[in-house]
């Protein structure tokens, strides 16, 4: 455990369940960097973040198909709202197809946040919450809704093939919804979600596969991608460098 390094995520208002997986925060208190491993989790992150060396800026996360390792800065303080994919359009408003794995920049007053925010977590969250509640939208098409609500349920374990009868949409205009919104194909964002469902188990020290890989050489295979690591040395978590996977093992 890295004493210098806290980090807190806490579920959204439930109003907000469909287009927000949490808000939460980390500050790395240390006069050195820390290093972690970013993986991928299927979320669109807004952080609103500063460090001793960077002022207040406001970040926009694409998603993420392979691990990456990054130094924080030290004395960073950052708050942040995960987002599911599904508030890319409703919430943003936007396309991050052309920022996968990478990030954009937005106005440093976005949502009418400033450094100030960053001082009381609490109060962050509470206007952020309020903040999005404002762009809920009236009308949101039927079909993206129960699609996301079969992907989530199933670990996305179901076929491109069988969320499209589930949901009455045809594959290729859901691949092309994905593509042109979140620049990645359907299968590749359910894989995605099925490595985040292993690691919910690898958390709680089971290393083996739980869910429909092939065998126990697939599962590993697949870990290693999306991680950088075999499932064994995963669950070892050194230095806590794997920040996901440290919030999962949280009682």
């Amino acid at each position: 455990m890295d004493n210098n390094f806290y980090y807190k995520f806490c579920k959204p208002p439930e109003l907000l369940a469909n287009f927000v997986e949490n808000i939460g925060m980390f500050h790395n208190s240390s006069n050195k960097p820390k290093e972690v491993v970013i993986m991928p989790d299927g979320r669109v992150d807004l952080f609103f973040s500063q460090s001793a060396s960077e002022p207040f800026h406001v970040t926009l996360m694409g998603l993420e198909t392979f691990p990456e390792e990054i130094s924080i800065k030290p004395h960073t303080l950052a708050f942040v709202v995960s987002f599911k994919p599904l508030a890319v359009e409703y919430i943003l408003q936007t396309s991050i197809a052309g920022f996968l794995n990478s990030a954009n920049n937005y106005p440093t007053d976005f949502w009418g946040f400033n450094a100030g925010d960053l001082k009381d977590f609490e109060a962050f969250y509470n206007k952020a919450s309020q903040k999005i509640k404002t762009l809920l939208p009236e009308t949101l098409d039927e079909r993206k809704l129960q699609l996301f609500r079969w992907i989530y349920s199933s670990n996305g374990e179901m076929s491109v093939k069988e969320l499209s009868e589930k949901v009455m949409w045809s594959s290729r205009q859901i691949n092309r919804y994905f593509n042109q919104q979140f620049g990645l194909s359907l299968n590749a964002f359910c894989k995605i979600l099925r490595f985040r469902a292993s690691l919910e188990h690898i958390a709680k020290g089971r290393i083996f596969p739980e869910l429909n890989f092939t065998d126990q050489t697939h599962f590993i295979k697949e870990i290693k991608k999306f991680s950088g690591v075999v499932p064994k040395e995963l669950l070892k978590n050194k230095n806590d460098r794997f920040i996901l996977l440290s919030v999962l093992k949280q009682p």
